[in-house]
């Protein structure tokens, strides 16, 4: 048997899988580095120069933009473990702690949405709805994947 079966442990990661957790995992380490390490810079320019979304909701707070960006940063760590090792267990709990995260901040985005210029609160929102069906579809391939084990 080999040592992942013996453990207990089924990998599940195809190149689809790993491809969306790096690529989560990459949105994720851009928010992060960015809100931890220049939380002003953050507040005032995110996504891009000329679209400040997060000013958009005053208003700044260094404390809670720091929050934001070492949570972030926590779920970079997880996602990124997870795109290495991506064994079921762990990748269920790593997608399933990204979903928790994210979708209760995609509802407070999609709620308030005013004062926001139409390109801007479209891009938030296909942004959002980009990282939700990721994770969703995601969760649903690791947890329907058929594991085939050969010479057991």
């Amino acid at each position: 048997m080999s040592g992942l079966r013996e453990a207990g442990r089924v990998e599940v990661g195809g190149l689809a899988i790993r491809a969306g957790l790096w690529f989560l995992a990459l949105t994720e380490v851009v928010v992060g580095v960015w809100a931890l390490f220049a939380p002003a810079g953050f507040y005032a320019g995110f996504p891009a120069p000329g679209h400040p979304w997060v000013s958009l909701l005053p208003p700044y707070n260094e404390h809670l933009v720091r929050d934001v960006g070492a949570l972030s940063l926590a779920l970079t760590v997880a996602l990124v473990g997870a795109a290495l090792r991506p064994e079921r267990r762990l990748t269920v709990v790593v997608l399933l702690a990204f979903l928790t995260a994210t979708v209760p901040h995609a509802v407070f985005h999609t709620l308030h949405l005013h004062g926001f210029p139409a390109i801007d609160a479209m891009a938030q929102t296909i942004g959002f709805a980009l990282q939700l069906g990721v994770g969703a579809a995601l969760l649903v391939g690791v947890s329907r994947r058929r594991v085939v084990h050969s010479s057991e």
